[in-house]
């Protein structure tokens, strides 16, 4: 059986970068969920016994070049969202791997949420939509994603969600992350 965990990370004043498991200091920001744990991304399929992010990189690059927008954010939603499991269905009904809510995905015109093609592409064209938006700021864009536009135009900012602003921290963090790769 394989170990599951979160990983946490910080830069320290010298600009060297830590990782943990097991924080000791509260300077630590979640870094990586543990897929397993974190209740917003359980799914009612289990996740493939192995994931091949890279299989999905011909779609991003297809959809971030047609919408104008940033292959790091896009991969950076679909980890924190499925974790690149296609299958992926959440309980509110978000599918996919950039988890479509069935309203959003009929109104962006996703015939099949679950159809990688299909559901990246919805995706990033409601992200493109988001960014334009909210003038660019992806960290608006990104909590609207997650908690919905009219919440994040309610507050006239990122909600004061919990969950929202763990989100939001783990999205800019992965893309941070795939920027780097």
């Amino acid at each position: 059986m394989p170990a599951h965990a979160d990983i946490y990370r910080y830069e320290d004043a010298e600009g060297i970068v830590h990782f943990t498991d097991a924080p000791t200091d509260k300077r630590f920001k979640v870094f990586m969920r543990d897929l397993k744990k974190d209740r917003q991304l359980r799914t009612k399929l289990k996740f493939a016994a192995s994931v091949n992010p890279a299989e999905y990189d011909h779609i991003i690059k297809t959809y971030a070049d047609k919408y104008g927008v940033n292959q790091s954010l896009i991969k950076a939603v679909i980890h924190a969202e499925s974790g690149y499991n296609p299958n992926a269905v959440s309980p509110k009904g978000a599918s996919g791997l950039m988890q479509l809510m069935p309203g959003t995905a009929k109104s962006l015109k996703v015939s099949n949420s679950l159809d990688p093609k299909d559901n990246v592409e919805g995706g990033v064209k409601y992200l493109r939509f988001l960014l334009d938006t909210f003038r660019g700021d992806v960290s608006l864009a990104v909590a609207a994603y997650n908690a919905g536009l009219n919440k994040v135009a309610r507050y006239g900012g990122i909600p004061p969600y919990a969950e929202t602003r763990t989100y939001v921290n783990r999205v800019l963090s992965y893309m941070q992350s795939y920027q780097a790769n």
